[in-house]
């Protein structure tokens, strides 16, 4: 079997409808997948290669030679996944989703009312270590409020947002990070600020290291 014959064999197998699915739940990029559905790509890249093989469980010679056959590969229950968008950033704005924003895409086991208010963002920086590192990844809802002390995200001035303990006053609130290096940054009605989402789970890459 080619590629494309083997790729067709795993999605059936894993009940995966179509590239634009298959994209969602790989984090390659459609385009990506289409081209090579389409016959437009002899080499590969390896990135993509790998990815595929993580996902379904084989090796990348039972995937790319055409002399190997597929042996045994893990069924995946993708009906029962949510996908969210992953993005690398949120800006000004209320399209957080833009093109420009987006990276990839997340998927959680746990089943949600609303999925379409939900999307990850990948955090930046290390204001709020030792719970959240550069690169770790939240899972977001996107409203406009949170609790008093829960973990939101900050749109500041038009500019990237911050993930930060939000604790409130009468008057004002502020952003506490969990490094205390950074002091808290209050914010009153004079900033030009808004709360866009509350953090409800995080994938923390750090934590077996």
């Amino acid at each position: 079997m080619n590629l494309i014959q083997k790729l067709n064999v795993l999605m059936k197998k894993n009940s995966i409808k179509n590239t634009n699915q298959l994209s969602k739940l790989t984090s390659i990029p459609y385009t990506t997948l289409k081209s090579i559905f389409d016959g437009d790509v002899n080499d590969v890249r390896y990135s993509t290669s790998k990815k595929l093989c993580e996902f379904f469980g084989i090796s990348l010679d039972e995937l790319l030679d055409d002399n190997v056959e597929l042996g045994d590969f893990k069924i995946i229950n993708s009906d029962s996944k949510q996908v969210f968008p992953l993005l690398g950033t949120v800006k000004a704005g209320y399209n957080y989703l833009a093109e420009e924003n987006f990276i990839g895409y997340i998927y959680i086991d746990k089943e949600v009312s609303d999925p379409e208010n939900y999307f990850a963002l990948k955090v930046t920086g290390d204001s709020m270590q030792p719970v959240l590192y550069d690169n770790d990844i939240v899972i977001v809802h996107q409203q406009n409020d949170v609790e008093n002390g829960q973990i939101g995200i900050v749109l500041i001035d038009g500019e990237e947002a911050t993930v930060k303990k939000i604790v409130k006053y009468d008057e004002h609130i502020d952003l506490i990070a969990f490094n205390s290096y950074y002091p808290p940054r209050k914010l009153d009605n004079t900033c030009n600020f808004k709360i866009i989402g509350k953090v409800v789970e995080a994938r923390i890459s750090k934590i077996f290291e």
